[in-house]
């Protein structure tokens, strides 16, 4: 009989740490959760384990016994990267030394800049194009580095930009629509024609908790995910208006103008205005190696996520 599997989630009162909690807990793993504030924010199930990603001693404290350290952590609203992002990375490298767990990373694009080919493998070249880009390829170097050491087994998944049920720090949230209410307006952030890649939240923790199940994986795996590709930067607002049911709905383009003055003043909108190439050329990843690993990728139809978003950001 398998004994029953210990995970550490550090950002399991964000969107993607949030969604890989529910899931494992439906697996029944034992999960813990790092949390500096209130417990009642964390999903139901969760252990709330008081400390901070920065403190070395916290995490590995809250990782013993642990089979996987998840680490989901970001600095909220994208401020102090660059003073925050690399030390809390050291944290969960030192408590997977000390633990044994393996570390799963839920990776992104931004490591990949403008010379990226459409269609972008695992182990392609990485040349950032934006100052949080360079630290995402640190920090994932440093996994490497210390997989290779035998210091540290690392699982890094990448994929599109993130959209689901009660995560609004992302574009979809902040961009597309405004949560609370019935949306207004739909706000189109791309250029005509070119294509977007979306992660739908669900779908990335199935995809990680599959993964973890695999027994074979090397010390440093690194997969990709197709998710929502959106060909031509028109359907996931359409499918927004769709799922409203109400064409009377506009959709216009998010005016860049407005975000690049209130980047002068506050902190958001300027990183936002920094991950702008995105919207300006297609960059997608290929999730060939994931579909090889799995057999498919796991995959809900775009009308019933964005549904399930929507809802879960109060805009029906």
């Amino acid at each position: 009989m398998m004994k029953q599997r210990t995970a550490l989630i550090l950002g399991a009162t964000g969107g993607i740490g949030g969604a890989m909690a529910r899931r494992l807990l439906a697996a029944n793993w034992t999960v813990r959760a790092l949390i500096r504030g209130d417990t009642a924010r964390l999903p139901k199930g969760c252990i709330g384990v008081t400390g901070d990603a920065l403190n070395p001693a916290a995490v590995m404290a809250a990782a013993m016994g642990a089979d996987v350290i998840v680490h989901a952590v970001n600095p909220p609203g994208y401020r102090d990267w660059e003073k925050l992002v690399l030390p809390m990375l050291d944290s969960t490298l030192a408590a997977a030394k000390a633990s044994g767990a393996r570390i799963l990373l839920p990776g992104t694009v931004y490591n990949f800049g403008t010379d990226a080919f459409r269609r972008i493998a695992e182990d392609a070249p990485q040349h950032p194009h934006t100052r949080k880009g360079a630290i995402r390829v640190e920090l994932e170097r440093r996994m490497e580095a210390a997989a290779d050491a035998g210091d540290a087994r690392v699982l890094i998944v990448r994929a599109g930009d993130f959209f689901g049920p009660g995560a609004a720090n992302n574009w979809f949230g902040q961009g597309l629509i405004t949560p609370g209410s019935r949306p207004r307006v739909i706000r189109n952030p791309g250029t005509r024609g070119v294509g977007h890649q979306w992660a739908y939240l669900p779908d990335v923790a199935e995809t990680m908790a599959r993964l973890l199940d695999r027994p074979n994986l090397p010390a440093f795996a690194r997969f990709h995910m197709d998710g929502h590709w959106d060909p031509d930067g028109r359907q996931m607002v359409e499918a927004i208006a769709r799922v409203l049911g109400d064409p009377a709905v506009p959709i216009r383009p998010l005016p860049w103008w407005q975000l690049r003055l209130a980047a002068l003043f506050t902190t958001t909108p300027r990183e936002l205005m920094e991950m702008r190439y995105l919207w300006r050329r297609p960059v997608r990843l290929a999730n060939d190696r994931l579909v090889a690993e799995l057999g498919q990728e796991p995959h809900t139809p775009r009308d019933d996520a964005v549904r399930v978003t929507l809802a879960g950001l109060g805009c029906l």
